[in-house]
């Protein structure tokens, strides 16, 4: 079942950027990552190259399944339109020469030319450059045109929420009147069509989250962080504990942080509770069931995966348990307890295999 239209916008009844409003998600959420997940061409998954990436298309196949959001990036043309697309940088192929253009110096029609056409043709064809310098064509199985972020708020369910995330170069300096410039231009789009639909913003920019939260007060603003599995030159950036002290000086409802972030350190689930602040979390990690039902114990509110059927399937199948239901146990499956004692989920030792695998430093409380 989706998410209330109501439950994503928030209830001010002070007009103060500098209020912090209280925000929590009335149920554990599945948001799908770029619509039905992210696009990983050098990957031998065909799942990871399906669908077309942060299009329409993906979009809508993500909201057959049970999932509350849809994730995608939205970047702002030369010439003013909000478009949906990831990468800071489009790369075609010119008289065989490979060539980068960035996205936020073309004007709309340029885009919109790259990869295939509403008429079914394909104009200038697209490539994808990976942070090890290779480059791939960009084929997916299903293919679908670059789109607008008014082409989602008209053509995806209307029940879908959007967690719009604000794209940003890391490797650019941004002056607070060009990033007013851009969000202005997003909110423009999103006041004229956004209707009851369910949205999210978030961003890894924290002045822009900072400023988005300034120039609206009707939806949450969530700031990004790796927590500190990269690190930046904006210190802001690097820890979960600077992601909360951003949350708290800018009035923002919550954080999405990457996975490993917070399972190296457990504890932070209970910090930014105790802050008054959502958290949900994204990266590849969550793309495995024991890894989201781990934080599904531990507290934290939603993952954004890409094995969207996967994932959400089996969030709506979790069955949380009394102890006394649990006498009968075959030997071949054991429990993992944290959180509330009276609350316990069946997980393989498989299962409790890969998770002590991946976060060592957390207390897992086992029973055979």
């Amino acid at each position: 079942m989706a998410l209330s239209v109501s439950s994503s916008k928030l209830s001010t009844g002070v007009e103060d950027d500098k209020k912090q409003e209280a925000f929590l998600f009335p149920k554990f959420v599945v948001m799908g990552h770029r619509g039905f997940g992210m696009n990983m061409l050098q990957s031998p998954d065909e799942k990871m190259k399906s669908i077309k990436e942060n299009s329409i298309l993906s979009f809508n196949v993500a909201a057959d399944f049970p999932i509350d959001f849809v994730e995608f990036d939205v970047q702002v043309t030369r010439d003013g339109c909000p478009i949906i697309f990831h990468d800071n940088f489009i790369f075609t192929q010119e008289q065989g020469v490979i060539i980068e253009k960035r996205v936020t110096e073309m004007a709309l029609h340029e885009f919109i030319s790259y990869g295939p056409q509403k008429d079914g043709a394909n104009v200038n064809p697209m490539f994808r450059k990976t942070k090890d310098g290779r480059i791939f064509q960009w084929k997916v199985v299903k293919d679908d045109p670059l789109c607008t972020l008014k082409d989602a708020f008209v053509k995806v369910k209307r029940s879908q929420g959007f967690n719009i995330e604000l794209k940003f170069d890391d490797n650019v300096v941004y002056g607070e009147e060009e990033l007013r410039q851009t969000l202005e231009n997003i909110l423009n789009v999103v006041d004229e069509h956004a209707d009851n639909r369910p949205i999210i913003f978030s961003s890894f920019h924290p002045d822009a989250a900072r400023l988005i939260r300034k120039l609206q007060m009707t939806y949450p603003v969530f700031f990004l962080t790796n927590g500190g599995c990269e690190i930046y030159a904006d210190v802001r950036r690097n820890s979960l504990d600077e992601a909360i002290k951003i949350c708290k000086e800018g009035g923002l409802q919550g954080i999405v942080s990457e996975v490993k972030a917070i399972l190296r350190t457990p504890n932070a689930v209970t910090l930014v509770k105790d802050s008054k602040l959502s958290l949900i979390s994204y990266g590849q990690l969550n793309n495995v069931v024991e890894v989201v039902y781990l934080q599904y114990l531990m507290g934290v509110e939603g993952v954004i995966v890409d094995m969207v059927m996967e994932i959400s399937e089996a969030i709506a199948s979790i069955e949380a348990r009394n102890e006394e239901d649990d006498e009968e146990d075959d030997g071949r499956k054991c429990l993992i307890l944290l959180g509330e004692e009276s609350k316990k989920v069946k997980i393989s030792s498989d299962a409790i295999a890969i998770l002590t695998k991946f976060v060592p430093k957390t207390t897992l409380f086992v029973q055979q």
